[in-house]
């Protein structure tokens, strides 16, 4: 009787037993790129939006007549009464980007003929854009507009904006005096 080689129980179960480690150590190195992809991803989509704020801002300066107004606080109101860059298709819209004081949540208004603080009747789309702003500043000089943004845990994004010049004001009309003679006869 021949007798054929074959693997003994003990040698297929040590066999299985170091597959298994190996397919353990396997596993482990999957889970950690599995878990080191979604925070990139978490990451790369946390920056995409912070990027199409940035340009969505840059559009609105860019696009705007220059009619801008900036009050200055512990974060600035910043508004431009005249800007073609409408995400609602809109022909013209004013846009204001103001920071709520509660959560310091990013705030984009756009709409026509709003004021601020808004009124429960305004007729305008808020959109928050951005959560945990530590920074939002808009320095203004003749011609040029430099814009800093920042959100908390984030890198400061900041741009400047060169040849973005105020319309002229439009004189005031002159009143017309008549002169009447007054000579009576």
């Amino acid at each position: 009787m021949l007798r054929r080689p074959g693997f003994t129980l003990v040698e297929v179960l040590i066999s299985v037993a170091l597959l298994s480690i190996v397919m353990m150590g396997l596993y482990e190195a999957l889970d950690i790129q599995r878990s080191a992809n979604k925070k990139l991803s978490k990451f790369l989509h946390r920056a995409l939006d912070s990027d199409k704020t940035i340009m969505v801002l840059y559009r609105d300066i860019l696009y705007s007549d220059g009619n801008i107004t900036i009050k200055k606080g512990e974060f600035d109101q910043f508004c431009m009464h005249n800007s073609s860059n409408s995400l609602y298709a809109l022909s013209r819209a004013k846009v204001c980007w103001i920071v709520g004081k509660e959560d310091n949540t990013l705030i984009r208004v756009e709409g026509n003929n709003y004021k601020l603080p808004l009124r429960y009747e305004s007729k305008v789309a808020a959109d928050k854009v951005m959560k945990n702003v530590v920074l939002f500043d808009i320095t203004r000089t003749k011609d040029e507009l430099l814009v800093v943004l920042q959100a908390a845990n984030e890198e400061p994004y900041s741009f400047m904006l060169q040849g973005i010049v105020a319309p002229p004001k439009k004189p005031k009309p002159k009143k017309i005096i008549k002169k009447t003679n007054n000579t009576r006869p």
